[in-house]
């Protein structure tokens, strides 16, 4: 199942916080990314936060992967978690199209 997640900072905390945590975040994400399990990352261009897109069985993996990262665990940032289905707009509209034989 696809997840996207999508960081939120926790309020209060200075942005100097961060700083002991950068590196071990970055290998820890790139090792979940080699695992799989992170198959895409950004940032906003609009905000300074990450948006993730995860690969896991279920809501509650993608939560521990989470969980397992040196920022949410030092309390400095959270992750709005939500579960994506594909879009079935097409099917409804269209039915299932003969596939075509070449």
């Amino acid at each position: 199942m696809k997840i996207l997640a999508i960081e939120r900072d926790v309020p209060g905390i200075p942005p100097d916080a961060f700083a002991p945590y950068l590196k071990e975040e970055a290998a820890h994400a790139w090792h979940l990314q080699q695992a799989g399990v992170i198959r895409e990352l950004y940032f906003r261009q609009d905000a300074h936060s990450a948006v993730l897109v995860l690969e896991c069985a279920d809501v509650q993996e993608a939560q521990r992967h989470l969980q397992s990262l040196p920022l949410v665990q030092a309390g400095l940032i959270t992750f709005e978690v939500i579960p994506l289905v594909a879009y079935p707009g097409f099917a409804r509209l269209f039915g299932e199209l003969p596939v075509a034989h070449g």
